[in-house]
């Protein structure tokens, strides 16, 4: 019997990436955006739905994780995986929990590392580029701020069941001595067991020893190293229907306030690309304002992109106007994850008002959040995945609008990536 690969993803850059990490093993993959009442369709070796819940209430992020998993039951999937951030920002103990109350199971392992992205974990404590995660860039998250780089201890502030780890020493003894330890961990109780790892070959160990478990959460990197273990022959990926005029634009969209994607930005401006920035003050005061100011970049920038113009829109990162947005959002009594959604849904707007101007075929979107806002705007139910421009970044043709498209988490990508997704999205004419 085929071995289907079910993935539930807290959100869409997310989804992206795990699907592109199983494509570099030689598994096909594709995304499914999230629907109550889906039935899915295999196609490819994993399906992966997108639930979009990383910004959710708990209530509802675990009624969305529980209903994909059982449509991935339903659809035929014998192992399931839950994707989740790597550096455990989002409803990380709900999402887990729902996953294995679907299943009827109590136990999962939990692979968290993905060194060729910098994150690392030893002890069960958990780096980026070496520094702590309360350390690190991440404990500025505006939504979901980073404080506590103890796995075990985060992970367990958001679940019921029990958490483990098993220290990087078992994972250097091989696969079998690995195996057996986690195996003690789940005869112990344990519900979640965290295993270490620091390099890619750690994780080769890793994925042998736990290929056999029905259950592996956290992030994308495993997904490189179980397909040989798992043993499935590739399903071809049959031909899809997609053209575009070569002569135009490239538009990219960018909601993200990590250092990363601001690196990226300024690197693509320098390079001469028409940057037109929303300001994120309008759209939290009068909707007249939010209307107009939409309206303003959707008029300049539609006409650059028919002109053969690269354009990028961003929300305003300026650590001034931040700093005011979340003022203005407070004494509107708003949270500030309701003022990452106004500004979200303000560039999906603006996105979905230019792709109907112009018919745009080619879109790139920088941020998970704003991906998901941006994604469903423009109808898009998911996306074959393509080809990997960079680590963990794929390009993908999407599924219920004919597009080309590039949806970056925030935190990937070299300061070049945006320059790399626009020459790669234009060098695809057809598929």
């Amino acid at each position: 019997m085929r071995k289907t690969i079910g993935v539930v993803a807290d959100d869409t850059t997310g989804a992206n990436d795990i699907g592109v990490m199983f494509n570099r093993g030689g598994y096909t993959a594709k995304i499914e955006t999230f629907d109550q009442d889906a039935e899915l369709q295999v196609d490819t070796n994993v399906v992966i739905v997108d639930t979009d819940s990383r910004l959710d209430s708990l209530e509802d992020s675990y009624n969305k994780v529980y209903i994909a998993t059982k449509q991935l039951m339903a659809a035929g999937c014998s192992t399931f995986h839950n994707k989740t951030c790597s550096v455990f920002r989002g409803n990380i103990g709900t999402e887990f929990d729902a996953m294995l109350d679907a299943l009827g199971e109590e136990f999962a392992v939990v692979s968290l590392a993905f060194p060729e992205n910098g994150r690392q974990t030893e002890h069960g404590i958990h780096t980026v580029d070496g520094k702590l995660l309360e350390e690190s860039g991440f404990l500025h998250d505006p939504v979901h701020p980073t404080t506590d780089s103890n796995l075990v201890r985060v992970l367990s502030e958001q679940t019921e069941r029990k958490v483990t780890f098993v220290d990087l020493e078992f994972v250097r003894q091989g696969a079998a001595v690995l195996q057996g330890k986690i195996l003690e961990k789940r005869k112990e109780g344990f519900s979640y067991c965290i295993v270490d790892s620091k390099t890619q070959e750690d994780l080769r160990i890793v994925a042998e020893a736990i290929s056999n478990f029905k259950v592996i959460c956290g992030s994308s990197a495993i997904g490189l190293e179980l397909p040989p273990f798992y043993g499935e022959e590739p399903i071809e990926l049959n031909s899809k229907q997609f053209s575009a005029d070569p002569n135009q634009g490239v538009l990219v969209i960018s909601g993200s306030l990590t250092p990363q994607t601001k690196e990226q930005t300024a690197y693509l401006e320098k390079q001469g690309a028409p940057t037109f920035t929303l300001d994120s003050r309008e759209i939290l005061t009068a909707d007249e304002n939010a209307s107009k100011e939409i309206k303003r970049i959707v008029s300049e920038v539609s006409a650059y992109i028919t002109n053969g113009n690269n354009v990028l829109v961003l929300a305003d990162n300026t650590p001034e106007v931040v700093k005011e947005t979340k003022e203005l959002g407070h004494k509107a009594g708003l949270h500030p994850l309701e003022i990452s959604k106004r500004i979200s849904a303000a560039l999906a707007d603006i996105a979905k008002e230019i792709c109907d101007h112009t018919d745009l075929k080619r879109l790139v979107v920088a941020g998970g959040d704003t991906s998901g806002t941006v994604t469903r705007k423009l109808g898009i139910k998911g996306n074959y995945i393509l080809e990997e421009i960079d680590t963990g970044v794929p390009s993908g043709l999407s599924i219920g609008r004919e597009m080309l498209i590039v949806l970056k988490s925030g935190s990937f990508g070299k300061k070049d990536f945006l320059v790399k997704a626009i020459e790669h999205l234009k060098s695809i004419e057809n598929i």
